[in-house]
């Protein structure tokens, strides 16, 4: 127990490697680690001990990228903000602009279309079920790769993969399948097996719930896993539609957004500067792009406050400005939810005496959401906004604020479509305290990244199919400082909007749209196009993404031929 405690205090004082001496023995180790101490050994990534750390990845489901009070808004997140004060936040991290691709990305460390999760160019591949949509056998997800180092693994909350948690390698799962009910699920399960529909006022909330099997879970590895480490995958749904809060989170903020959109968005962006987040324009707001999907039947239904483009506040009717005031106060309580959801499992870590040894990622599964639909038990206009009776989504003019400073939303894959917080905090392997890490990254890096702080390779064959090699780069160079990922490039197809970044160049296009060129670099916010002035650059780039959409499929039916 005493050589335990010297070692972790060692680790702590000096961050020595621990993968350098991962194959010696213990007392070498120690060896190591009192030299380390003695000489004042710069920082390196991780413990030196033969402890593995745990990990813990967080996501929410459309939250934008100022929505946190670290990345610029008022809303209250006072634990997320810890985490960021005391770790790094990510100013150029990326996603796939959707939940399911998003997810399949995270999990297989693949582009989605590689694995059949989201469509390819040239058709093919989804998020639906069939076998179309279905991954590769050779596609197995994070704990595949981490049971051979030891970890066992859990998942709470949203899926959106195929097949199942436990069949893909979880030891533990509440999945909640029903996203369209936050009060009163009737689609989840434990461990793979289906539970019954929860009856209306029974006091659940998903959020609440999804919190409470994550504490479960650590509480019986704590008693019965206790030598060994864990990967959690911990998948909140909020603040993703319908805006259902609990009363009391909706009262913090029910007169805060009485006001002008473009006066909070301009807050945000403001706030964005001061902290040193970001230098970039404040994009104009896209009048006329409304969601992107259309459901006017759905209009009819919400009545006469609903308002589907971001228009100027000052020429919405009084009732428009009280229901879209609502519908925003309804998102910041979810994600203020979250945010005290995330406290209480962190206090169960602390708990544990397993906090600073705990690799945490945070981050968003795309931009905040445009959309505006009705679904599942219907919206009563009665009901009170936010109860479970209701069915109400952010829409254009919110998600424009939400997505602060960029352009679009979730679907599109322009900055705001694309672009999410990523905090990362590891009191034992990140020396660094509340920096900023400015390089570009992709969720493709986030399982290399998870591999090599866990000792895990990667897979070369699964049932004697060959594992092709992964797209990602690591990160760990980057916690200790802000160095590139040399990315060869990133890519991005959705919905049949495209992109491909190379350096500070990015290739935009949405759907039917012709491409759009940026210097990143120098127009985050993607407000002056350089197409006319480059057109060699978008001829370049262009046979880039064509050459990478080429490539993905003929991975991802190779085994279909």
């Amino acid at each position: 127990m005493f050589k335990q405690i010297f070692q972790r205090a060692v680790r702590r004082f000096s961050h020595c490697s621990y993968y350098a001496f991962r194959s010696v023995t213990t007392a070498a180790v120690t060896f190591v680690a009192v030299f380390c101490f003695a000489a004042f050994a710069m920082p390196l990534p991780a413990a030196e001990s033969n402890s593995q750390p745990n990990v813990l990845l967080i996501m929410a489901d459309d939250l934008g990228y100022s929505d946190l009070g670290c990345y610029g808004s008022e809303i209250q997140t006072p634990h997320l903000d810890s985490l960021a004060q005391n770790g790094l936040r990510f100013t150029q991290f990326y996603n796939t602009a959707r939940c399911w691709p998003t997810r399949a990305v995270l999990m297989t460390g693949f582009y989605a279309q590689q694995v059949r999760r989201d469509a390819l160019p040239g058709g093919g591949g989804g998020g639906g079920g069939g076998n179309r949509n279905k991954r590769p056998v050779w596609a197995r997800l994070l704990p595949d790769m981490l049971r051979p180092v030891g970890y066992r693994s859990y998942h709470s909350g949203k899926w959106h993969i195929d097949g199942l948690p436990l069949q893909a390698g979880f030891d533990r799962s509440y999945l909640l399948l029903d996203q369209g009910r936050f009060f009163n699920p009737i689609k989840h399960s434990n461990d793979d097996q289906p539970l019954p529909p929860v009856e209306k006022d029974s006091g659940y909330y998903a959020t609440v719930e999804i919190a409470d099997h994550a504490i479960r879970c650590l509480q019986d590895h704590q008693q019965n896993h206790s030598d060994g480490p864990f990967f959690h995958y911990l998948a909140f749904t909020a603040p993703h539609f319908p805006l259902h809060a609990l009363p009391e989170d909706i009262a913090k903020y029910a007169r805060k957004y009485q006001q002008d959109w473009e006066a909070v968005r301009t807050a945000r962006w403001q706030k964005q500067k001061h902290l040193g987040l970001l230098s970039a324009d404040l994009s104009a707001v896209e009048r006329t792009l409304g969601p992107p999907y259309d459901f006017p039947d759905h209009l009819k239904i919400l009545g006469p406050g609903e308002v589907n483009r971001p228009v100027p506040w000052n020429t919405l009717t009084e009732e428009q400005m009280s229901f879209q005031a609502a519908k925003m106060a309804i998102h910041a309580a979810m994600i203020d939810r979250v945010d005290q959801e995330i406290g209480r499992v962190l206090d169960q870590l602390r708990a544990m005496d397993a906090f600073d040894n705990t690799l945490i990622f945070f981050l968003s599964d795309n931009g905040a959401s445009a959309e505006i639909m009705v679904r599942s038990d219907g919206h009563d206009p009665s009901a009170s906004p936010g109860s479970e009776a209701s069915y109400l989504c952010l829409g254009p003019g919110w998600s424009t604020t939400c997505n602060t400073p960029f352009r679009r939303h979730k679907t599109w894959v322009h900055e705001g479509g694309i672009s999410t917080p990523l905090i990362v905090h590891w009191p034992d392997g990140i020396a660094a305290r509340g920096e900023f890490r400015r390089t570009a990254g992709h969720v493709i890096d986030i399982v290399p990244t998870i591999r090599e702080v866990c000792g895990a390779k990667p897979l070369k064959e699964w049932q004697g199919t060959a594992v092709p090699a992964a797209p990602g780069k690591n990160l760990l160079p980057v916690f200790t400082a802000d160095t590139s990922l040399d990315h060869n490039h990133l890519w991005w197809f959705h919905d049949g909007h495209k992109a491909v970044r190379v350096g500070d160049w990015k290739l935009v296009a949405a759907k039917g749209e012709p491409w759009e060129l940026y210097d990143i670099k120098a127009d985050r916010a993607e407000q002056h196009g350089l197409a006319a002035e480059h057109p060699e650059k978008v001829e370049a780039l262009a046979a880039r993404w064509e050459q990478s959409a080429a490539e993905f499929t003929r991975l991802a039916t190779s085994d279909q031929q």
